[in-house]
């Protein structure tokens, strides 16, 4: 494969790896591969297979680890290169970095010294499976990983009950069956959830459906590879009408119709359409 390999100006360049399908690297991110002057990756061996499988040449560059036990003696050490006019790119393990990775702390060093820092994106298995879920996307909050003691993730799980968005975790496969059990006793046996495992990989699985169905269906099985749990939105409790009309009425006073309806709708988890309409009601009321 041909690459576009043009000097690149000193920075720090974030490149999205795939999670799976070695094809899901974009051509961008490979064009980076082959033109930065140092690479630096969470896992060097999964980036050293990823280049080789697409032709990527190492040429006399080394590839540098940084990953969960790195320090600030191996953020000041990269940082230095870069000053001295280096470009240099970070890959995660796989997937977009920055997202449930170590390389934050690398990029937010390099920001804090005024160093360019850019990316090229790519894959993330939170979006992926978000896309595949079948929940709502219009709002979304991403948490990653709950704490391992079931108390401390009870708690966490409290905080995160009522959210009137769609929630997105990961967890291991051994603790996938103990995490769906608290999320029924924390969240409820109705919430919608789906469970994604081994996304863009050979076996990949997506369970749909109520929170106390696919919660008893992995407590009761041995499971293997990534997983992201995708949890649908809290229900919005009972509104009467009378209180929708009085928060409009309210926001109204400093707001056109329209973006009343929309801040109410949001305020309340209720459809912002049926909001709408009740504004346009008050709105003609009052002419």
């Amino acid at each position: 494969m041909n690459f576009n390999t043009v000097p690149l100006s000193p920075g720090l360049y974030l490149v999205s790896t795939p999670i799976g399908a070695a094809r899901d690297i974009t051509l961008r991110g490979l064009d980076v591969l082959a033109s930065v002057d140092i690479l630096v990756a969470e896992d060097t061996r999964t980036a050293r297979k990823l280049m080789d499988i697409h032709g990527v040449p190492l040429k006399n560059r080394k590839i540098i680890a940084f990953h969960d036990h790195s320090g600030e003696a191996e953020v000041r050490g990269l940082l230095a290169l870069i000053k001295e006019g280096k470009s240099m790119a970070y890959v995660s393990e796989a997937g977009t970095p920055m997202v449930a990775d170590p390389g934050f702390e690398l990029a937010r060093a390099a920001r804090e010294e005024g160093l360019q820092v850019t990316a090229a994106p790519g894959v993330s298995a939170a979006i992926m499976a978000l896309t595949l879920s079948g929940l709502p996307t219009d709002r979304f909050m991403f948490v990653g990983f709950l704490p391992s003691g079931k108390s401390q993730r009870d708690v966490e799980l409290a905080e995160l009950r009522d959210l009137p968005c769609t929630t997105i975790f990961y967890e291991s496969p051994k603790r996938i069956g103990e995490m769906l059990t608290s999320m029924v006793e924390v969240m409820g046996a109705d919430r919608a959830v789906a469970v994604c495992r081994e996304l863009t990989k050979k076996f990949e699985e997506i369970r749909t459906g109520r929170l106390e169905d696919v919660a008893r269906e992995f407590s009761e099985r041995s499971v293997k590879g990534e997983i992201v749990v995708v949890l649908g939105r809290a229900r919005a409790p009972a509104v009467e009408e009378m209180d929708v009309e009085t928060a409009l009425r309210q926001a109204m006073l400093t707001m056109r119709v329209k973006d009343a309806a929309t801040a109410v709708a949001g305020a309340l988890g209720l459809p912002k359409r049926q909001v709408y309409q009740i504004a346009l009601g008050l709105a003609e009321q009052k002419e």
